[in-house]
């Protein structure tokens, strides 16, 4: 491991630094895979009481900084994505109205984060085999069940304190810590009180068909494809992800559809579809099995004489659906307490799923993260990557959601929002108003 030499860290010894993550979905795994690797001692605080977090039920597309950083630290050795050859964009009667070349790689939630659980921890599923440690690897320690409540600096470390089901207060001395606790992020609001996550106006529905029940026609319209479907107030997009334990058997996958329908802040109808099976109404998400019967039958009428048939289709067979607010959040800055404390993915900003870049924004965030600790780069240049990138996408995510929801466009606008979110990010162009100088 390179030593890392800014004004904070430079008479340090020379032992292996101990970093802290909070969080320990996919933003956080990411962090304290890439770290492991490159020698760094690190411990993961997830506040979830559980061992394993549950299945969240959905679809990712794998952009290119997420198959990069596959690439670069899985050591399972198994596929990770299913590919997608073509776009399709349909019209309500379901016939292809636009179609074009367009490769891309979709993965799903849960595949993803058994493989980082392997290898960060060694965690042993059926989704993959778990590596051994290699020669040079951190000491790693994942604690579940661990809530943060607040940190600051002591000496030349952090001292984050925290709540541990069933065995109370505890803290823990370390000498960085990582925000990689997602949009609703603990550690942001502990550095910014004020910043909030903000609802957008409408919602997203979402749910899996195993791929051999799907009929022919959903079956031509959505395997190994990108399909698209734009009316007044509704985006819907559907596409194929690995199976059960992560298979890529054709006709054992999975097609997941992503459909965003409008529901006015206030509205009966959000209530309705935002209170689950205990009566509780939630803010953000309804997970899978939690949806109320009755919501669910609101929400599939929606989908009758306004969605084509083949995407009605799986609204209709979906047997966990759920429901997601959009929101929008971002942090004006992402390094603090003289270095020693970073946000990274969606603790830094929280993207419209539009935009299908919060894993990669995570995974992008983290790669920079360990150049800069192995004096690849320097602060400046960190800080200037990974917030242009924030804001960029960000603002790109808020115009293309209000403009599908909230407008009624040509198809062809659509469709170039999409490939404008496609854009490679070295190819990117970042204006003045996305920098930010450390």
């Amino acid at each position: 491991m390179s030593a890392h030499t800014d004004e904070t860290k430079t008479n340090k010894t020379q032992r292996p630094w101990h970093i802290v993550i909070v969080g320990g979905s996919l933003g956080g795994l990411c962090s304290g895979v890439a770290l492991k690797q490159r020698g760094f001692n690190t411990t993961i605080l997830e506040r979830n009481p559980t061992n394993l977090l549950h299945n969240q039920g959905a679809g990712i597309v794998a952009g290119g900084d997420t198959n990069a950083f596959f690439e670069e630290y899985d050591r399972t050795g198994r596929q990770f994505a299913v590919p997608s050859e073509r776009r399709l964009y349909l019209d309500q009667a379901g016939k292809v109205i636009h179609e074009e070349a367009n490769k891309q790689y979709m993965t799903s939630w849960d595949l993803a984060y058994y493989m980082l659980r392997a290898n960060y921890d060694g965690t042993k599923s059926e989704y993959c085999t778990a590596p051994v440690p290699q020669a040079g690897d951190g000491i790693i320690d994942y604690r579940y069940g661990s809530t943060v409540t607040s940190f600051n600096e002591e000496g030349d470390g952090i001292r984050i304190y925290y709540d541990r089901a069933d065995e109370g207060k505890e803290s823990i001395l370390c000498d960085l810590l990582i925000g990689a606790d997602g949009p609703s992020s603990t550690v942001r609001k502990i550095l910014y009180p004020d910043i909030q996550r903000r609802y957008a106006g409408y919602c997203v529905v979402r749910g899996t068909v195993p791929e051999g029940e799907a009929s022919p026609e959903a079956q031509k319209a959505f395997v190994n494809r990108f399909t698209f479907f734009h009316a007044e107030g509704i985006q819907y997009l559907a596409y194929t992800i690995p199976g059960v334990d992560g298979t890529m058997e054709p006709g054992s996958r999975l097609i997941n559809f992503v459909w965003y329908t409008n529901f006015p802040e206030g509205s009966d109808e959000l209530d309705l579809v935002m209170t689950d099976r205990e009566g509780k109404r939630r803010r953000i998400t309804i997970p899978p099995g939690q949806m109320r019967p009755e919501a669910w039958n609101m929400v599939k009428e929606r989908a009758k004489g306004r969605l084509p048939p083949q995407m009605s289709e799986m609204v209709s067979k979906t047997k966990q659906p759920f429901v997601q607010a959009v929101t929008d959040v971002i942090t004006p800055y992402n390094s603090f307490a003289n270095r020693k404390v970073f946000l990274v993915g969606d603790a830094l900003a929280g993207f419209r799923p539009h935009t299908v870049a919060s894993t990669s924004q995570a995974a992008f965030d983290v790669m920079t993260l360990v150049d800069y600790l192995e004096g690849k780069t320097d602060h400046a240049e960190f800080v200037r990557r990974t917030m242009e990138y924030a804001r960029l996408v960000q603002d790109r995510g808020v115009k293309m959601g209000d403009r599908s929801q909230f407008e009624q466009l040509p198809l062809q606008e659509y469709i170039d929002d999409r490939n404008k979110a496609s854009t490679k990010r070295s190819e990117d162009v970042y204006p003045e108003w996305t920098q930010v100088r450390a």
